[in-house]
């Protein structure tokens, strides 16, 4: 089975890591829910490096995630998106509601 985590290493700053696909992407979504909600942070960044590979779910968390945080009242910004999840986002039309770090 994939391991994929989702933590918070310091205030603001989230760390998604492991396999995003099917199985690991349901956890993944509470947690990073309630990781969003709990902050005390006005901005957040989801670090991606961490990321080994993914399916179009880690896409539908990222979204998922940036709408947490709109909720919230809080700002998201995504960092260092892996290329295979950049290529999806390419082709899905999304990469334009990604809040992506330069």
């Amino acid at each position: 089975m994939s391991q994929a985590s989702i933590s918070e290493r310091a205030a603001g700053q989230l760390q998604l890591s492991g396999v995003l696909d099917y199985r690991t992407g349901p956890q993944l979504r509470e947690q990073g829910a309630r990781l969003i909600a709990a902050s005390s942070a006005a901005q957040l960044t989801l670090d991606c490096s961490a990321v080994e590979k993914s399916s179009s779910v880690g896409l539908a968390l990222l979204l998922a995630f940036v709408r947490d945080a709109r909720k919230a009242g809080r700002e998201l910004s995504i960092g260092a998106l892996p290329e295979d999840m950049r290529e999806i986002a390419q082709v899905g039309g999304l990469l334009e509601l990604l809040p992506l770090q330069p």
